[in-house]
C-alpha cells in the first residue's frame, strides 16, 4: 500500500469520527472509515475494516458491559460463524466494488424494513439472521454493524453498546481468521490498523459527551438516520 501523510491524516480523522459514532449509538466507525478506505487505498479492504475496531470494542465493553444481552449474543456468534465462511469465500471471488455496492444496499433494505417494521423482536432467529448478515457483510466489506444496530434498535442505549460490542470482538476474530485463511489478511493491513488504533481510543472518550443525549429516546432515529446516510455514501462510492 502506497498512503502519504495527507491521506493517513484523512484516514486517522474518518476513525475518530466513526469511533465517536459508535462510541455514541452502537455502530458507525467503519461505515465512516471504509468508503474513505475505498477512495484513497482500495488494497486495505476488507482488512483494515476487519481490523480497525478491535481497541474500540474492548473500550466500549469494559464500560458498559453489565448491560449486555449475553443470550443475544451468543446466538449472534452462532449466526456470524457461517457468514463469515461465506463471507470469505464471496472475497475470493468477487471484485470490492461490487462487494461493497452489496453492502450498501444491504444496510438500505435494512433501514427500509425497519422503518416499515419498527417493532422487530430480539429472538433466537432473528440474532441469527442478524449474525449471519453481520458476518457475512464483515468478512466481504468490513462493515458488519447495521444489521446488529437495527436488531437492537429499541432497546437501552448501554444495552445496543455493550451487547454489540461484545458481538463485533467475538465476531471479528472469525472475520479475521476467515480472511486469514482465503488469503484476504495481509500484513500491512495489521500495520496500518496498529497505526490508526489511537484514533479509536480517542473517539471512543469523544462518545462519553454525547452518550447522555443519545440516551434520552433519540438512539433509534440516531440508528436509522445514520445508516441510511451511510447505505447511501457506501452505494455512491461503489458507483463511482
Amino acid at each position: 500500500m502506497h498512503i502519504d501523510r495527507l491521506e493517513f491524516l484523512l484516514a486517522f480523522l474518518a476513525v475518530l469520527t466513526g469511533a465517536a459514532i459508535q462510541g455514541s449509538i452502537g455502530f458507525g466507525l467503519n461505515l465512516v472509515l471504509v468508503p474513505v478506505l475505498a477512495l484513497i487505498e482500495p488494497a486495505s479492504l476488507p482488512g483494515v475494516g476487519v481490523l480497525i475496531g478491535f481497541p474500540l470494542w474492548i473500550l466500549v465493553y469494559a464500560r458498559e458491559h453489565h448491560a449486555t444481552d449475553r443470550t443475544g449474543a451468543t446466538w449472534i456468534l452462532a449466526g456470524h460463524l457461517p457468514g463469515a465462511i461465506v463471507g470469505g469465500l464471496v472475497v475470493t471471488m468477487v471484485s470490492v466494488p461490487t462487494l461493497t455496492l452489496l453492502s450498501g444496499s444491504a444496510v438500505l433494505i435494512a433501514v427500509i424494513v425497519s422503518i416499515i417494521h419498527n417493532n422487530v423482536a430480539v429472538s433466537t432467529r432473528s440474532c441469527l439472521v442478524g449474525g449471519f448478515s453481520s458476518g457475512f457483510m464483515n468478512t466481504c466489506a468490513g462493515i458488519g454493524g447495521p444489521p446488529l444496530a437495527l436488531l437492537y434498535q429499541n432497546k437501552t442505549g448501554a444495552e445496543v453498546r455493550s451487547t454489540l460490542a461484545a458481538s463485533f470482538f467475538f465476531g471479528g476474530l472469525i472475520s479475521a481468521a476467515t480472511l486469514a485463511v482465503s488469503g484476504g489478511l495481509q500484513w500491512h493491513h495489521l500495520t496500518l490498523s496498529l497505526a490508526l488504533a489511537p484514533a479509536t481510543i480517542l473517539g471512543s472518550s469523544l462518545s462519553r459527551v454525547v452518550l447522555a443525549k443519545i440516551d434520552r429516546g433519540l438512539l433509534r432515529p440516531a440508528v436509522l438516520a445514520f445508516g441510511g446516510i451511510a447505505g447511501v455514501a457506501v452505494i455512491t462510492n461503489a458507483i463511482v
